[in-house]
């Protein structure tokens, strides 16, 4: 059965750093797109990034430059760190998966499974 369970959310002031996490299991992992959206009370859904098969990423425009998405294949697990917090950055964030699709195709797929969520709380 596939899971996601994703880790590390929290408070934090402008311009602090998180590493959200998310467990993967029940699915070959490191040959699916993975990514992460979040939902902020602006947006119901934003796309945050993606990576592929081979480790291509790609990335929303409010967050590229200050976020990074990666992968342990080993581990089966998604991370992605998170830098130079706003408050805009404020919200539940999701680990989400194409299981079996090995590339994530255009900016931002939308996934079949997610995880449940874990919230992110920036204050200025």
């Amino acid at each position: 059965q596939l899971q996601l369970k994703e880790s590390g959310g929290g408070s934090v002031q402008a311009g602090g750093s998180l590493r959200l996490s998310c467990a993967a299991s029940g699915y070959a992992f490191s040959k699916s797109c993975m990514g992460w959206f979040r939902r902020t009370p602006k947006k119901m859904r934003e796309g945050v990034a993606t990576i592929d098969m081979i480790g291509g990423t790609a990335y929303g425009d409010s967050v590229k430059g200050r976020f990074t998405i990666s992968k342990d294949n080993a581990e089966n697990t998604l991370y992605l760190q998170m830098n130079s917090l706003n408050p805009e950055d404020t919200g539940v964030y999701y680990c989400a998966t194409n299981a079996g699709y090995g590339f994530c195709g255009d900016f931002f797929p939308t996934f079949q499974d997610w995880g449940r969520g874990t919230q992110v709380t920036v204050s200025s």
